[in-house]
């Protein structure tokens, strides 16, 4: 295995984490809520309640801001925007659009419906899907074509700037602290 398929791995690897990082904080104020009703005897209730739509309504949101993030980010889709329109759509209509539905639905006061346990689940494992293909859409379209980013020496490694402009973007340049600031 090359240098640069070490490092390809290294940074799927390293995304992959990131993902799922993102996705558990996400859900552990709702771990938290299910522990406390299991705790009281209370879990089925947890599933008639709006915490499930509301956290694949949070992941839905977040799936959306990558697949933007990609549209954006790189002027030179040409054939891909519209996919990634497409997953914008779907994003919306299978998971956002039921999410809050469900949520308001369910705040409304009225009796909840059964179908509630199974529907709310399985918006969370599409949300949860939909965000982790929006992450890899978005790293491979914020990614150029895949000769920079990937550096070859360890200096290279090192130098953030060298990196930085041998990809094609400028260094974040941030005004420096003077001192003279009075707050």
């Amino acid at each position: 295995m090359s240098e640069r398929q070490l490092h390809r791995e290294q940074h799927s690897m390293s995304m992959m984490y990131g993902t799922y990082a993102d996705i558990l904080f996400v859900l552990f104020p709702f771990l938290v809520i299910g522990m406390q009703r299991l705790w009281d005897g209370r879990l089925y209730e947890m599933l008639m309640h709006a915490d499930l739509s509301i956290a694949a309504a949070i992941l839905a949101g977040l799936a959306i801001g990558k697949f933007v993030l990609g549209l954006v980010t790189n002027r030179d889709l040409g054939r891909y925007k519209e996919r990634i329109v497409f997953f914008i759509a779907l994003t919306l209509f299978v998971v956002l659009g039921p999410a809050i539905i469900l949520i308001l639905s369910i705040m409304g006061g009225a009796e909840v419906p059964g179908f509630v346990v199974f529907v709310q689940p399985t918006l969370l494992i599409i949300a949860i899907s939909l965000y982790s293909t929006a992450v890899g859409i978005s790293n491979i379209l914020t990614r150029d074509d895949g000769h920079e980013g990937y550096a070859t020496s360890a200096d290279e490694h090192s130098d953030g700037y060298a990196s930085a402009n041998r990809a094609g973007h400028a260094p974040l340049d941030l005004p420096r602290n003077t001192g003279t600031d009075s707050w």
